[in-house]
Parts: structure tokens; C-alpha cells; sequence
């Protein structure tokens, strides 16, 4: 009984919290931003250097580069660093070809936020070398023909398979220019092609309604995604400093932000296409890695977000428990399963699941985008007891993810995008 009411608490404060920032999300209003010819007076544009971590990112991290070169912006102001983590010779040739920035860099133990470190104190122009106590990173600095090395106003970080609107720049830098620290851009499906990719697609649209537009609306900081990210650069050096995790470094990075008291704004209209995971077995490497990540942060950060919110930080103390969420699609299935149990014991919390679970359900309705309610995609509802046994799954394999980088394969090159979803 007393287990009964624990676990019914726990999911239900959950479904609630979902149901709070759905029902916000309706009110969002996203800023509208007139992409306008570029101007002949470069200070009316801060310098951005766009950083692509790639690690064993053969397939796609050419396309990508390539893309990443055809912004609307003046290209006299804006730099692309690949950050090469054991890629073939044969690509960072090919790399070195284009006008970027390609750091190599080696680890016994490979991360994001290792690469990113690197790339971070390195000269795009000149070869250095970084050693760190753990294994020895060796980056080398090289490109065909990159702009003149500056130090930027903005950093901004994309995923090796991503692809920005060609608008995305403008965006961020009239984010920055109006005072803005750190942007989180909207990442929007590049690939439906499967049932399991329209499901990925349909739960990023509803982390972006919930997590990003909720929270705006409410006045706290959105969430961060990993990619489509911006940064005003010596914060996020500073930041990044102090970061080294194999998994979530984007959310230790929400946590430093808020912690900090620097906001994190949300802009639906700076977009990056993002590749969706096609298979359950990647879906499940994949969120093993986040959801280890969540609980670590919560563990962490719990804590100190109680004596920072007696202090006046709500920010820092919502994503703190953010952390502690049950995870978003094992949430429904868990109510209806505790809902169903407690009717056949004959249980009065019966009613209390009940009422749980019909928050959820109603949070999503709110949340989701309308295709996922079309005729045509009714097969996308048969996915989701894959995604959920995925989910189990991922939860299983999480001390793995807490010791080694689980890359999740990327095979989608050209790009096709409708509409964001």
C-alpha cells in the first residue's frame, strides 16, 4: 500500500508537471525575426564560429560541412570547426578541402565535452597540441582555405549530421544583439521515412512544445538539446571548463547556466534539421544515455537547488528536479499499467491513477504535433510499445552509458524538410 501511494506520487507529480508546461506551451508566441538583405557594415553582425563535433561521423559529416558554409551571413564573420575524433584519412582530406576548420583530436575514452575542450583552446590556423592527465589529446589544426582566425562573439554548437536553416545565423545573432546569452533553436525532423523516425520526430516536437515553449512562457529557461545551441563564447568557455561527463553535457550545462543565473531563451524560428533515429535498437542506445545522464544530474544537483531556491532561484531549482522527471515515454504506459493492477486489486487509488494517467494523455494531446493524429500516420500509434520496451531497455543498459560514449549511427545525407513538426 504505502509503495502503491509512493510510486503513484512520483508518477503522478510527473504527469502533472507535463500537463503544467503543455497547457503553457499553447501561448508561446515566437519572435518574428525579418531575414533582411545583408548589410555592407560588418558591426551590424557579432562573429560566430559554428563547432561540429564528429566522432566516427564518416557518412554524414562532409554534407554537413558543406551546409554549414551556406549561410546567409557574411562569411567574413562566421568560421566552421569540425572537431575530427577518429575519422577516416580519406574524409579529413576531403574536409581539409573546404573552407573549415578541422581539429583532430584523440582519446582513450572519447566525449563531446573532451572535444569541445580542445577545440575550444585551440588556433584554428596553427597545429597544437592539448594533453590531458587522461589519455593524451592530440589535436592538428589545419583547413584549405579558412577566414582569418578571430575570436568569436558566439559559439554555436551542431550534432555531425545537422543541417541549419539558411536563415539560422541571422536569428542568433539578433538573439545576441538584443542581449540574449545563450539560444536554444528549434531542431526539427530531417528524416520520416520509418515508423520509428516519426515517433523520434513526434517526441522532439513534444519536448520542444513542453520543455522550450512551456518554460518560456512561464518565464524560465528552455530546455537545451545538444545541437541547435548558441552561446556567448567566454561564457560558454568557461562553462565548458568545467564540464567532462561522457553523457549529457548539455544538460550539465543547463544546470550551469541556471545555476548562474543566465536564462536560456528559445526561438522556434531558428531552425536546425536534425536526423531521427530509425531503428528501436539505436532509439534505445540513445536514451540510455540520456536518461543515465537526467538521474546523475538530479542526484547532483537536488541538494544545493533547495538552499538556491530559498535564495530566489526558481530557474536553477526547476531544472533540478526536471532532472528527477520519470522519463516522458515510460510515464503513460507506467500510469495505465499501476491504473489497470490497482483496478483489478480493487484499490480506492485506483481513481488516483486513473486521474494520473488522463493528465498524461492530455498533456500529449496538447503537445504533439497534428501529424501524429493524421490518417495516414495511424501506423505510427503501433510504434509505441516498441518505443516503451525501448525505453525499459535503455534504462538497463544505463551503467554502460555512464562509462562509455554510445554513438547513435547517422545515415541520412540530403535533406528533404517539409515542415518542422
Amino acid at each position: 500500500m504505502v509503495l502503491n501511494l509512493l510510486l503513484l506520487l512520483y508518477l503522478g507529480w510527473g504527469a502533472l508537471y507535463q500537463l503544467t508546461f503543455a497547457v503553457a506551451g499553447i501561448f508561446y508566441r515566437p519572435l518574428k525575426v525579418i531575414p533582411t538583405p545583408l548589410a555592407a557594415n560588418l558591426d551590424d553582425y557579432l562573429r560566430i564560429k559554428v563547432f561540429i563535433p564528429a566522432y566516427r561521423e564518416d557518412v554524414v559529416i562532409l554534407h554537413t560541412a558543406g551546409e554549414a558554409l551556406k549561410q546567409q551571413y557574411p562569411h567574413a564573420q562566421y568560421q566552421v570547426e569540425v572537431i575530427a575524433d577518429q575519422l577516416q584519412p580519406e574524409t579529413l582530406q576531403k574536409l581539409r578541402a573546404l573552407p573549415v576548420g578541422v581539429t583532430e583530436v584523440h582519446f582513450e575514452k572519447s566525449t563531446k565535452s573532451k572535444a569541445l575542450n580542445v577545440a575550444l583552446h585551440a588556433s584554428t590556423n596553427d597545429a597544437h597540441a592539448i594533453n590531458f592527465e587522461q589519455g593524451a589529446a592530440v589535436g592538428v589544426g589545419s583547413a584549405g582555405s579558412p577566414p582569418p582566425f578571430f575570436e568569436p562573439d558566439i559559439a554555436v554548437i551542431l550534432d555531425a549530421d545537422n543541417v541549419m536553416a539558411p536563415d539560422f545565423l541571422q536569428r542568433v545573432n539578433h538573439h545576441f544583439q538584443q542581449g540574449v546569452r545563450v539560444l536554444q533553436g528549434q531542431r526539427a525532423a530531417k528524416n520520416q521515412q520509418t515508423g520509428m523516425a516519426l515517433l523520434d520526430a513526434a517526441s522532439e516536437s513534444a519536448n520542444n512544445h513542453i520543455l522550450c515553449r512551456g518554460h518560456r512562457v512561464l518565464g524560465l529557461s528552455a530546455r537545451l538539446a545538444g545541437s541547435g545551441m548558441a552561446f556567448e563564447y567566454a561564457f560558454f568557455k568557461k562553462a565548458m571548463s568545467g564540464i567532462d561527463v561522457v553523457g549529457g553535457f548539455d544538460k550539465a550545462l543547463e544546470l550551469y547556466c541556471t545555476e548562474n543565473r543566465v536564462k536560456i531563451a528559445y526561438d522556434e524560428l531558428a531552425i536546425v534539421y536534425d536526423e531521427k533515429v530509425s531503428a528501436s535498437a539505436s532509439f534505445a542506445r540513445q536514451r540510455s544515455r540520456w536518461i543515465a545522464a537526467q538521474f546523475d544530474f538530479a542526484k547532483q544537483n537536488l541538494p544545493k537547488s533547495i538552499p538556491a531556491l530559498l535564495r530566489g532561484n526558481i530557474d536553477f531549482f526547476n531544472k533540478s528536479i526536471q532532472m528527477a522527471l520519470p522519463p516522458r515515454l515510460l510515464l503513460p504506459g507506467l500510469l495505465f499499467i499501476g491504473m489497470i493492477l490497482n483496478a483489478i486489486a480493487g484499490s480506492v487509488w485506483m481513481w488516483g491513477w486513473a486521474l494520473a494517467f488522463a493528465a498524461n494523455v492530455l498533456s500529449y494531446a496538447i503537445a504533439l504535433p497534428g501529424f501524429v493524429f493524421a490518417y495516414k500516420n495511424l501506423h505510427l500509434w503501433l510504434q509505441i510499445p516498441v518505443a516503451f520496451w525501448a525505453t525499459i531497455r535503455a534504462m538497463m543498459r544505463m551503467k554502460e552509458a555512464r562509462k562509455k560514449f554510445i554513438v547513435t549511427p547517422k545515415t541520412v545525407i540530403h535533406t528533404n524538410p517539409e515542415q518542422p513538426v
